[in-house]
């Protein structure tokens, strides 16, 4: 698996960075099959600088044995130069595999509290991690590198993009077109994995990612076997 952070690529005015990620997906997708793209929440406070939520982007690609991934790294700068809006501070992390445990402390020190760009820097290159911005003040490293940690737990986050499928799905659904999509049902005060009935999705689906798995996590609707979505960061 590669792991792919990105952060800080819009304005006020602008597409979100979720947007943008799907935009650099169908940018690689004849070289790189991504499989997730997950949303990460980092800290709200008035002492970070952000557009409207402070969230990062972890894009999560297989890693094909003849995978060049200088070439995906360029190809990404590239992208994000080119894409990211008027007056924001990108940032790009890039690594091969699982990252190290620092890293991921880092992602959740970024869900808690302030950190600045030598964190960052200092904790990338004692792992020898790519990590870059990419214009502005360049802070989005910071959000990068989070990402990466975070996506790399398998186990935070909203996820915004599934493999191949588009995003089309909204309101009431079939589980079983759920489960085509590898969308595992759970009721939220159990636990327990529901397999028949009808979901109310919402506007869209926004399953999380747990235990490595995309998970719908539901509470019982207004009829029998009838489930509502419930929305988690």
């Amino acid at each position: 698996m590669i792991y792919v952070g990105i952060d800080d690529t819009d304005n006020i005015d602008s597409p979100g960075t979720n947007q943008l990620a799907r935009k650099l997906v169908a940018r690689t997708a004849d070289r790189f099959r991504c499989r997730l793209i997950v949303r990460h929440q980092l800290l709200l406070d008035p002492r970070v600088p952000y557009t409207s939520k402070n969230s990062s982007a972890a894009l999560l690609f297989d890693s094909p044995a003849d995978a060049d991934v200088d070439d995906l790294i360029d190809d990404l700068r590239k992208g994000l130069r080119e894409l990211s809006a008027t007056g924001s501070d990108p940032g790009l992390c890039v690594v091969t595999e699982r990252a190290p445990e620092e890293v991921i402390q880092f992602g959740r020190r970024c869900q808690q509290h302030v950190v600045c760009q030598q964190d960052a820097l200092g904790v990338a290159a004692e792992h020898q991690i790519h990590l870059e911005g990419l214009g502005g003040t360049n802070d989005g490293l910071i959000g990068a590198l989070a990402a990466v940690g975070l996506s790399s737990t398998g186990d935070d986050g909203r996820v915004v993009h599934i493999a191949q499928w588009p995003d089309d799905l909204a309101g009431a659904q079939c589980i079983s077109r759920l489960h085509e999509r590898r969308v595992e049902v759970r009721r939220i005060d159990t636990n327990q994995r529901i397999t028949d009935g009808i979901v109310d999705v919402g506007k869209h689906l926004r399953p999380n990612y747990r235990d490595e798995k995309v998970v719908l996590f539901v509470e019982p609707g207004d009829s029998p076997e009838s489930w509502s979505a419930v929305r988690l960061l």
